[in-house]
């Protein structure tokens, strides 16, 4: 909801006319101005707001001969008492601001409408039984349920239910390969620590079995279903998870309690490398796969039929992203970026693992994703910004393409190499998930489940469009907007951006952008370098050092928007989360006149100190780097937004 109130309170929406009304509001829908045509220059200026004062510290850093002030370093300490009065004290000048707002009942309304639809996600298939999340429409949390193939679901895990103040989140689910018993990991409070939980199918009954101190990793299913291999971090002698800790990989054999449980993978010779294992198709091997950032990371092999086996190195060199996507025979696939920077797919002989073959060569655009499915090769590319799918034979001969409805993302194509199905969904700005049904042999995707969203997408356009960067550089952009809309620079538009961790930004629908465009905004989304959209050339190009042209490019884009006239900066929002706060954060410092308004949604904003808010944090550095290190320290100080 934020990213439509964003656009609400820093824009108007006034055409010629006069304030236009937000739809069904007002008695009669009488027009209604919004709370920005005072902070615009409309008429009824409303009184200025004293902010609460922050107090400053004496606190300095010196990195190599540099005085850096960080005055505000008591805000760290999220719980001591000065950081909860400080943000009470902030939260009451902010909340009756924002309840004001006269957009908001509508779009509370509105956002409730687009919210509550029935959904599907992708299912699982697995001993003849499809497993998949599902919400009704009216559920906070989807529901894990199975079903014969076209049969109706049954319920195995409903999270709204299994707490009374429903502070409990389904994080993950896999179930066995005989689909007799399903792996579920619960998430509390929001947490990244996750419980792993298992059922019996047959009656949904819960096992005994628990798994604590894991997160971000799943588990892999031994193929005759008597455990799972899982990556958990040690306890502390309080009883929670240590995550400053280092994670070794175990066995969990099911009834038995997780202190039986047995060391499998332990990383020796490196202070922060993280491991996860795969188990083969054929039960064969273990891929352990150790990681450290995002753009490189390093594969050992496991022998499990060999008592006593070592781990084996596969890809030692930390050169290139190797992604482990199924096996075959004697050979094992891999997704990797060595020696392709756009990716290929290699096979590499277990018998010899210095024996590899290209099987799908590096194209020209990048290669996103790809399994292994029924005994062929589903890759999914980017292709300017949006999906294309292409399916290979196993010696690389092209198989044909998946047919896609239009310009949007696409996700999926889970499953094994002796499956003839799989699934996938697609999206884009203005189209609600659909979920399709691939029959691998035929080549044919049908449509599985459509979601009835109440949307209104025949009444709005989306096109791409491409600009010049700061260093002339071509980088593209898709704007969304209600057809027919006056192209005069006087529309509200809300500018969104990430560029970072070799992440694809692709159209996707959400409801606050469809309630947004029907309050007669535009919005823009903007493929910055450090994505994924040109492959690891645009992610490189966009990281370290190279930093600042993620920021050069969201300028360009809204520099380009306003020349267009799509808008003019007093009705720009700009708007990014996570890395893209950053984005936000560094664009505000950097161009404070060019937007109206500007949300640095849970950004990374002090780049000199990001690395420790967590143990977890400090892989990030493999995108913005560390102030530890000189060179580094220099760029990240050039654009830290605090």
């Amino acid at each position: 909801m934020c990213t439509a109130c964003l656009l609400a309170a820093c824009s108007d929406t006034r055409v010629e006319s006069g304030p236009q009304p937000f739809p069904g509001s007002g008695p009669g829908g009488k027009p209604m101005r919004t709370a920005t045509e005072t902070a615009v220059g409309m008429p009824a200026a409303a009184p200025a707001l004293v902010y609460p004062v922050t107090a400053r510290g004496p606190v300095a850093d010196n990195y190599f001969g540099t005085q850096v002030a960080d005055p505000y370093r008591w805000l760290e300490n999220l719980d001591s008492p000065e950081v909860r009065a400080w943000v009470a004290a902030q939260n009451a000048l902010a909340q009756p601001q924002l309840a004001q707002s006269p957009a908001r009942p509508w779009l509370k309304a509105r956002l409730s409408e687009l919210w509550n639809y029935e959904r599907f996600e992708l299912p699982v298939r697995r001993g003849g039984r499809y497993f998949y999340l599902h919400n009704d429409g009216t559920q906070n949390q989807s529901v894990l349920e199975v079903a014969a193939r076209g049969g109706e679901g049954r319920v195995l895990f409903d999270p709204n239910t299994a707490r009374s103040d429903a502070t409990v989140a389904l994080g993950d689910f896999l179930p066995d390969v005989a689909g007799r018993l399903v792996a579920y990991a619960l998430a509390d409070g929001g947490s990244d620590w996750q419980v792993w939980r298992f059922k019996r199918v047959a009656d949904g009954a819960d096992l005994a079995d628990t798994l604590r101190f894991t997160k971000f990793w799943g588990v892999s299913w031994a193929r005759d279903g008597t455990g799972v291999y899982y990556s958990r971090y040690p306890a502390l002698p309080d009883g929670r998870g240590d995550d400053a800790g280092r994670p070794a990989v175990y066995f969990h054999r099911i009834g038995t309690t997780q202190d039986q449980d047995r060391l499998v993978y332990a990383v020796t010779d490196h202070p922060t490398h993280v491991p996860a294992a795969q188990v083969t198709e054929d039960g064969r091997y273990l891929i352990v796969t150790l990681h450290e950032g995002t753009d490189k990371n390093g594969v050992d092999l496991l022998d499990l039929e060999r008592t006593g086996a070592k781990p084996r190195p596969l890809f030692s060199d930390w050169d290139a992203l190797y992604v482990f996507i199924g096996a075959q025979d004697h050979e094992l696939y891999f997704r990797t970026t060595r020696a392709a920077p756009l990716g290929q797919v290699i096979a590499v002989d277990t018998r010899d693992p210095a024996v590899r073959r290209i099987v799908v060569p590096e194209g020209s655009t990048a290669l996103e994703a790809a399994t292994y499915v029924g005994g062929r090769i589903i890759a999914r590319y980017v292709e300017d910004a949006h999906a294309v799918v292409r399916v290979y034979e196993r010696d690389g001969r092209p198989a044909g393409s998946v047919a896609l409805p239009g310009l949007g993302r696409v996700e999926g194509f889970r499953g094994e190499g002796a499956d003839t199905e799989t699934f996938f969904s697609y999206s884009d700005y203005l189209t609600p998930l659909k979920i399709y049904r691939f029959d691998v042999p035929a080549n044919e995707a049908t449509l599985w489940h459509e979601a009835h969203a109440p949307a209104q997408a025949a009444e709005f356009v989306t096109e791409q469009v491409f600009f010049a960067s700061k260093d002339g550089t071509r980088v593209p952009m898709y704007v969304s907007y209600r057809r027919g809309a006056p192209r005069d620079g006087n529309q509200p538009l809300l500018l969104y951006g990430y560029g970072g961790f070799d992440i694809s930004v692709t159209p996707v629908y959400r409801p606050a952008v469809e309630a947004w465009l029907e309050l007669g905004g535009t919005y823009a989304e903007a493929n910055l370098r450090g994505g994924g959209e040109y492959g690891e050339a645009w992610h490189r190009a966009g990281m370290l050092e190279n930093k600042q042209h993620v920021f050069d490019d969201f300028i360009a884009a809204a520099e380009y928007l306003i020349a267009q006239r799509y808008t003019r900066s007093a009705r720009l929002g700009v708007y990014g989360r996570s890395n893209g706060g950053l984005l936000v954060g560094a664009v505000l410092t950097q161009r404070p006149d060019l937007a109206g308004a500007a949300l640095p949604a849970v950004g990374v904003l002090d780049m000199l100190r990001y690395h420790t808010a967590s143990a977890n944090a400090r892989q990030w550095g493999s995108d913005y780097g560390l102030a530890e290190d000189p060179a580094q320290f220099r760029a990240l100080y050039a654009y830290s937004p605090v």
